[in-house]
């Protein structure tokens, strides 16, 4: 059993759909685990091929996802709806795994902020985590960008929570950038203090050496569950695009449907490269003469680190907003070119495809971009003043 007056770390993720919460958390698993922690990785979203979370030890919880862009409907790893006999089953799970670790530091990513489907399991923790006898702090981190709530209640919601259980509210983005009151309604509300961590960013290697991908055009969708309507829009239109000469390289991403990755893989003639997976995306962005996109959090940080010159076209499916938002006020600080998914034509791309290869060389206004070393810092504070 764990001494609950160790630094131990219980990091509870939930990814639904992509795989940029996953891949943030991680990265703050990591740099908590090189700053002394004792992290437990707690994952309940579908498993992810090579994730790198240092010395964490991976709990996974049996894995849900969202059907859909609209996050109502949940399913299991074999596509059936879940029902209450299988959340009962994993909320017992996840309560003895925390009465069994016995951790210092409960950390909840996006939640009460996000995944409200997931009340069901993260209500019953709280409750837990506020009684226990050893007295954990209680920790809510999330993205730069929240999805706002249309509904007044909600975000009442979401202050009650925060006052009732938190400690301490993490921002994993830059207020010089973007503040959370910009994005919350309700942001003077809140109880507990809001600390901002700087922009979070998986620690691989961005290859600042010739290799694999110098000089291509990189597309690439991050997990790319909801990546194949752009790209095989890209894929159709590239025989006319600028640069079409140059190499080009689509990275799918693992959760594209395969249905989607099949159409762009049959527009890959000669000059086409395109795949699944690649663990160093990052690497690849860095090596490339331009870099298209989506807007998601963890491709705009490492856009922003490596420096290369980028093509954004947020999604804006369902109800998301965040990628749209983040990518007109980190265009308007740097090279980012933005193309709105609703207007993405030959003529649109072509013009910012040309616009951000020009401004490659005009630099981007400071941004904080260690967000995970400032997260191990911020928790590490918060013990100390236990």
């Amino acid at each position: 059993m764990t001494d609950p007056r160790s630094n131990s770390l219980f990091l509870y993720v939930q990814n639904l759909l992509g795989i940029g919460h996953l891949r943030r958390a991680a990265a703050v698993a990591q740099a908590a685990a090189a700053a002394g922690f004792e992290v437990h990785f707690v994952s309940g979203g579908m498993p992810v091929p090579h994730l790198d979370i240092g010395a964490a030890k991976l709990h996974q919880l049996p894995p849900v996802r969202a059907a859909d862009t609209l996050f109502k409907v949940l399913e299991d790893e074999n596509g059936r709806q879940i029902d209450d006999a299988w959340k009962a089953a994993r909320r017992d799970r996840l309560l003895a795994l925390f009465e069994e670790i016995r951790p210092s530091i409960l950390f909840t990513e996006l939640f009460p902020f996000g995944r409200r489907q997931m009340r069901f399991e993260l209500l019953p923790l709280l409750d837990l985590a506020k009684e226990a006898s050893w007295k954990p702090k209680i920790v809510s981190s999330m993205r730069d960008i929240l999805v706002t709530k249309p509904r007044p209640d909600r975000n009442r919601e979401i202050v009650e929570t925060v006052d009732r259980y938190y400690d301490l509210v993490l921002v994993h983005g830059d207020e010089d950038v973007i503040s959370l009151a910009d994005t919350f309604p309700m942001y003077d509300e809140l109880t507990p203090p809001v600390r901002y961590t700087g922009y979070v960013l998986n620690p691989i290697d961005t290859g600042n050496g010739k290799g694999d991908g110098e000089g291509e055009i990189l597309v690439s969708a991050g997990g790319g569950a909801v990546g194949g309507s752009f790209m095989t829009e890209l894929a159709r239109l590239r025989p006319d695009l600028p640069f079409a000469d140059r190499t080009w390289r689509f990275v799918t991403g693992p959760h594209m449907p395969e249905e989607a990755a099949r159409e762009i893989e049959s527009h890959a003639g000669p000059g086409v490269i395109v795949e699944r997976s690649r663990p160093d995306l990052a690497a690849l962005i860095a090596r490339a003469y331009l870099s298209i996109s989506q807007a998601g959090y963890n491709t705009l940080a490492e856009i922003l680190t490596a420096g290369t010159a980028s093509v954004v076209i947020p999604f804006e499916g369902g109800v998301e907003t965040e990628q749209r938002v983040r990518a007109d006020l980190l265009a308007r600080r740097g090279r980012l070119a933005v193309v709105p998914e609703g207007a993405l034509t030959l003529d649109t791309l072509s013009a910012a495809m040309e616009t951000a290869v020009a401004a490659r060389d005009r630099g981007v206004a400071g941004v904080d971009l260690d967000g995970a070393a400032g997260t191990a810092h911020i928790l590490n504070g918060l013990l100390e003043q236990a």
